[in-house]
């Protein structure tokens, strides 16, 4: 579903409608680390020599203090423990066309940046045979907001603390200084794989401290320069 959000420094809004939406795993350090505890096929502790990609659909797009929903299928497999993640994270909002595009460019094709939250069912990201896609894609999965910054806005896009708090207390704290692939080498590489449209979305990735939210909870994503995203969470009806 499309999102308006505000541009911020303006009077504007930008409505965030992607054709596609790439998402990148394992981009930070700490949080290959505790592949463990988050026990998804795939997590391994070697630093990936490329990134890793996974899509997202866009139907799972919603925006602040919009409510994420818990998907009713889950309930049918007879988990023993149900477990759905929140992730905090850059999203990065492509402003042009463009294919292969050189690293030193790559900044020069963003449009603009927000917070999202990567929502992940950990029960089917781990057991589907098709690999993550399913897991991460049920509706409402992708929290988007509080607003759109300008890319000429950010002084230094790989230097911007990133937080998550769940009711209150911090559960995420790092910074995009810490991601292994930076959002220019990221955008790169993806670019020399699909072509990239104006206003595709790209996740770079989550830091360590990820874990599970629950009916009730209030999760809420920062990042410095752009603001605060607040969610809670339902079940789906």
């Amino acid at each position: 579903m499309p999102v308006e959000l505000p541009i911020l420094g303006t009077d504007a809004h930008y409505t965030v409608a992607p054709t596609k939406i790439v998402c990148l795993g394992l981009n930070y350090r700490e949080h290959i680390a505790e592949s463990e505890s988050v026990r998804v096929r795939g997590f391994g502790h070697d630093i990936p020599p490329e990134p890793v990609l996974f899509p997202k659909l866009p139907s799972c797009l919603i925006g602040p203090e919009d409510t994420i929903r818990l998907p009713k299928i889950v309930e049918s497999y007879g988990f023993d423990s149900i477990r759905t993640d929140y992730e905090a994270e850059l999203a990065v909002i492509i402003g042009e066309r463009c294919r292969n595009v050189d690293e030193s460019d790559a900044l020069s094709v963003v449009f603009g940046y927000t917070c999202a939250n990567d929502v992940s069912q950990r029960n089917i990201q781990n057991g589907d045979r098709s690999g993550w896609f399913r897991g991460k894609s049920f509706d409402t999965f992708l929290p988007v907001g509080p607003a759109v910054v300008p890319a000429a806005q950010i002084a230094d896009v790989q230097n911007l603390r990133i937080r998550a708090t769940l009711n209150g207390s911090v559960v995420q704290e790092s910074s995009t200084s810490e991601m292994i692939f930076t959002v220019a080498a990221m955008i790169s590489y993806i670019s020399r794989n699909f072509t990239l449209e104006p206003g595709d979305l790209i996740l770079t990735g989550t830091p360590s401290g990820v874990g599970p939210l629950a009916v009730g909870d209030t999760i809420d994503v920062t990042v410095e320069s752009i603001g605060t995203l607040k969610n809670t969470v339902d079940r789906e009806r």
